[in-house]
């Protein structure tokens, strides 16, 4: 009997070991493992972070990329309307005004004496003589209007760089003694310039009935003469 009871209790003591080792095992592994799952989820969330931020960061530069876009647009159709403006107050194709032209006065000795009135785009304008015959006058009163004679012409003419045209003026063109004393002669494009050209002469001319041809590229056709 007591020999039972001794196994028994002897039984009774490795199972009580036994659990008591369990409870020290169970207890050892927990905190590794939640130790070990710890850094996981850590790493997960930075992993989660990073992608934000790379999300983030790719919807900045598409932002800012789009709005380079935009003002590179923008500045493109100020560009173009800028140019459009300019060739329209000096570009190819406008009508030449008495102030987008340099004019020089040449007295010339045939035909009894004449101006050549040489006419040449300022820098940086082209533009055309649209009117044959410039408007031409001595004084402000009618009878110092030049008359056209109709010699030369071309039309239109342009004028840009070195390209010029030449008119040629009578002063007087009676045989009489008469007339009036002029120093300078006015001259445009039309009869309506608002900017017309005072032209000094190199000295006093007598003017009576004067006359004007109409513009040419080739001075020979400019020499006023009555036909």
């Amino acid at each position: 009997m007591r020999t039972r009871l001794a196994n028994r209790s002897a039984r009774l003591l490795l199972a009580a070991a036994a659990a008591t080792a369990l409870a020290a095992t169970t207890t050892a592994c927990g905190p590794e493992d939640n130790g070990a799952a710890a850094p996981a989820a850590s790493a997960s969330t930075s992993t989660d972070a990073s992608a934000d931020a790379s999300d983030g960061a790719e919807s900045g530069t598409g932002g800012t990329d789009s709005g380079s876009e935009d003002s590179g647009s923008e500045a493109g159709a100020g560009a173009d309307k800028g140019g459009d403006k300019g060739a329209g107050e000096g570009g190819v194709g406008q009508s030449c005004g008495t102030n987008d032209l340099d004019l020089t006065l040449t007295p010339r000795s045939q035909a009894g004496g004449y101006y050549q009135v040489t006419a040449k785009a300022k820098s940086g304008i082209t533009c055309y003589l649209d009117v044959n015959t410039p408007s031409v006058s001595f004084g402000s009163k009618p009878e110092g209007v030049a008359s056209p004679v109709g010699q030369g012409g071309e039309d239109p003419i342009k004028l840009s760089g070195s390209a010029v045209a030449y008119t040629g003026i009578s002063p007087k063109t009676t045989k009489e003694d008469g007339g009036v004393e002029f120093e300078n002669v006015i001259v445009s494009v039309t009869d309506e310039d608002p900017n017309p050209a005072e032209l000094a002469l190199p000295e006093p001319a007598v003017v009576e009935k004067p006359i004007v041809t109409n513009w040419s590229t080739n001075p020979g056709e400019t020499v006023p003469v009555i036909v």
